[in-house]
Parts: C-alpha cells; sequence; structure tokens
C-alpha cells in the first residue's frame, strides 16, 4: 500500500511498506564498517539521514514536517544518551561519489560541510560542462541538497527518482548532472506533433537493449510536457512496478535478447532454461535503467495522475523542490548580475538583495491573492530568472541611452567651441 499522512489533530499514522526500509537497509549496506566502528554519532546521524530521506522527503506540510522531527527528538532522548545538538548538527549529508571525485574508494560518507560539497560539484560541473554541454548552474545549498538526493536515489538498484517542484526549479539540471557524477548515459525522448505510443515503444525497447544487453547504466528524464498521450503513462507504470513492459518485444526480438545474455547468465550461475535467463535479464534491467519523472504540482494533472497509476507514488523515492529560500535567491542574482556595468561592488549587492526582497514579496502577496479570490498564481524561479534577465536587459538599454545622449552632448559642446 501507498505511504500516505493523514494528519488529524496534529498527529500522523504512516503507512509502512518494504520498499521503504529496503531503501534505508540498501543505503545501510553501501557502508563500509570500519569507517563506523566505535563511532556511535555517526552510525545514528547516517540513520537518521535515511529516515529523512525516505520519510521526511515525502511531506510537504510543514506543521507535518515539525511533527515528524518531534518524533525524531523523543526518540533520540528515549534510545540514545547522545546529544540531541550533536545529532542534529547541519549539515548531515551521506554521500557516496563524494570520495570517489576525490580519488578514493567508494564509500557513503558525511560530507564535512558545504564548501567541500561545492568544491567537488562545481569541478564536476565544469567537467559537465566541457565534455557534454553548457549547463549554466548556480550551485547554492538546497541545489546541492537536491544533487545529494537523486544521487543517493538511483545510485540503488531499481532506483527511481519523483522530482516535484514547479517549472525552472533545476529539476532537469541537476537531474543530468547527478548522471553524470555517477558515470550514467541519459537518455530522453524527442516529443513532436505525429508522437506516439508506437514511438515510445521504440524508444523504450532501445533503452532495454542498452540497459539489459550492453549493461550501460541509463538514466531516463522524462517530463510531464512529454507525455502527449496519458497511455504513455501505462508503459512507465509497468517500468516502475515490476520493470517490464508485456509484448514490448515480440517473441522472435525476446529470444534473440535472451541468447545475447545467455552465456553472461550462465557464467552468474543461472540455469540453461528460458525462465532463468530471462529473470537475469530483467534483473539486470532493473539494476541499470533509471527514471527521473520530472512533474509539476501545477493543477490536477499530477493528482489525477497519481491515483491512476499508483506506480509513480509506490515506487519512487519522491524529492520535493520548494521554493528557493532566500539566500538561494541572493546567491543566484549575484552570479548573474556580476556582468553588469555599476559603480561598485556594493551596489551589485545591494541590486541583488532587492531583487530577492521583490520575488520573496510576490510570493507573500499570491498567499494573500488566493485567500481574497480562490485563485492560484505562481511565481516560479523561471519568472524570478525572467526579472533578472529584463533588469539587465533594462539597465543595459538605458546605459546605451545615456551614453549616446552625453556623446551627442560632448559633440555639441565641441563643435560649438
Amino acid at each position: 500500500m501507498s505511504p500516505q499522512f493523514a494528519p488529524t489533530a496534529r498527529k500522523f499514522h504512516y503507512q509502512f511498506n518494504l520498499r521503504d526500509f529496503s531503501k534505508i537497509i540498501q543505503n545501510l549496506m553501501l557502508t563500509q564498517p570500519n569507517l563506523y566502528k566505535n563511532n556511535q554519532i555517526q552510525m545514528v546521524r547516517l540513520w537518521l539521514h535515511e529516515l529523512m530521506r525516505v520519510f521526511d522527503d515525502r511531506l510537504i506540510d510543514q506543521a507535518d514536517k515539525a511533527l515528524f522531527m518531534s518524533y525524531i527528538k523523543n526518540g533520540i532522548k528515549k534510545f540514545s544518551d547522545l546529544k540531541e545538538d550533536d545529532v542534529l548538527a547541519q549539515p548531515n549529508i551521506y554521500t557516496s561519489f563524494v570520495t570517489a571525485c576525490k580519488g578514493h574508494d567508494k564509500a557513503l560518507m558525511p560530507v564535512a560541510d558545504y564548501a567541500d560539497l561545492k568544491a567537488v560539484l562545481e569541478a564536476k560541473l565544469a567537467e559537465y560542462n566541457e565534455t557534454v554541454s553548457a549547463m549554466d548552474l548556480v550551485l547554492f545549498n538546497q541545489a546541492m541538497e537536491h544533487v545529494t538526493r537523486i544521487s543517493r536515489i538511483i545510485d540503488l538498484p531499481v532506483g527511481n527518482a519523483l522530482l516535484v517542484g514547479v517549472g525552472g526549479s533545476g529539476k532537469q539540471s541537476l537531474s543530468k548532472l547527478s548522471a553524470f557524477i555517477l558515470g550514467y548515459d541519459v537518455v530522453r525522448i524527442v516529443v513532436s506533433t505525429n508522437y506516439g505510443m508506437a514511438d515510445l515503444k521504440t524508444d523504450l525497447q532501445g533503452f532495454y537493449q542498452k540497459s539489459g544487453v550492453a549493461g550501460v547504466q541509463l538514466l531516463f528524464i522524462l517530463t510531464d510536457t512529454q507525455i502527449a498521450e496519458e497511455q504513455f503513462l501505462v508503459y512507465i507504470n509497468d517500468i516502475l512496478s515490476t520493470g517490464w513492459i508485456p509484448e514490448i518485444f515480440a517473441k522472435d526480438e525476446l529470444d534473440g535478447i535472451l541468447g545475447k545474455v545467455r552465456t553472461e547468465a550462465k557464467a552468474a550461475g543461472c540455469q540453461d532454461t528460458p525462465d532463468e535467463i530471462f529473470n537475469f535479464y530483467l534483473d539486470k534491467v532493473r539494476k541499470n535503467f533509471h527514471l527521473a519523472l520530472c512533474f509539476s504540482p501545477v493543477g490536477e494533472a499530477f493528482r489525477q495522475r497519481a491515483r491512476m497509476f499508483p506506480g509513480i507514488i509506490n515506487c519512487t523515492s519522491m524529492d520535493w523542490f520548494h521554493e528557493w529560500p532566500k539566500d538561494a535567491l541572493i546567491d543566484v542574482a549575484t552570479r548573474f548580475v556580476a556582468d553588469i556595468d555599476v559603480p561598485t561592488e556594493e551596489l551589485k549587492e545591494a541590486i541583488a538583495e532587492h531583487m530577492s526582497f521583490v520575488h520573496i514579496s510576490i510570493s507573500e502577496a499570491n498567499i494573500a491573492f488566493k485567500e481574497a479570490e480562490r485563485r492560484n498564481n505562481y511565481t516560479t524561479p523561471t519568472s524570478y530568472l525572467e526579472l533578472i534577465s529584463f533588469y539587465k536587459s533594462l539597465l543595459g538599454s538605458k546605459q546605451k541611452k545615456i551614453n549616446r545622449q552625453i556623446e551627442n552632448l560632448q559633440q555639441g559642446l565641441e563643435t560649438m567651441a
């Protein structure tokens, strides 16, 4: 059954399932025992990190989040003699790619601080921009946390991510960076006006062969705008639920695929029977083929799809992309106004501060607007970037106009002289 929180008098009841516990155990098994031996505080913080990723990341109501944290604090007092401040110290982020990026063996280890994590991610981003394509990202703290969460999800076998946030919040860009860090190939579908179920089936056949036969790690990024037909989600739901789409291959095609993996399956200890070979092939697909569903919560489409196709919720790990905090807004604005022509650096800082203030004030006004008019108005990261772009464009045009006026005045004075 799907995990659901039912708030009642500020209490909620969580319906646990085996997938939730398996996600926690799988990540705990990535640790190296010698790194945690006689280190109780690190083990408790790792357990807390996994609880936050599996349960807290699904919550969107701040009151529910506060209640969940109160349960955590009560558990620390009841089952541990550790200090609460030591256990809850921030940042509490565990990754397996930081050690690998630094040239060491891959190991699930805590991140020392945001500066250390930022140095690693900026180096990988620079490498991505050189080898793949240019991607202009501002790695503020919240964005770096999303990279660690997405990497954590898709690093596991059968790891599929459901990334929920308004347009422009960075779901696709951060997914591509996470895949690059882990060495995965990113695959997409190109939807046109004539793109239908047959085209999607053809694309998925290629993904299945690449991941199941060649053994290539793939991340399939799918956005809600690419779902031209609701029937697309029938295939997506099958992939998430069982890993297999009935009749995706004709019998002769499937026999040919199984023939390609038969030697590998027998070497792995499988019996030379059709069922054993197929199970080996399917297991290989599920280990190598990962999905990142980038959906927007705006409107009714997300709610309806979650009801009609339960695999979207039940068989994925969620990561909500909430509104950018003030420090993130300032960081982004500072990055994009760095090249404008103003007299002092202090003025640039003031401009960045004011842009964040304007964006936050509109978000607060949206709440009052909804209460008064019962209509939603959204301010997204895209609208914030458009605000910055519009300001730079307007500033540039005004500066050019003033410079032309100065030149005309100078020429006139010279002529009169």
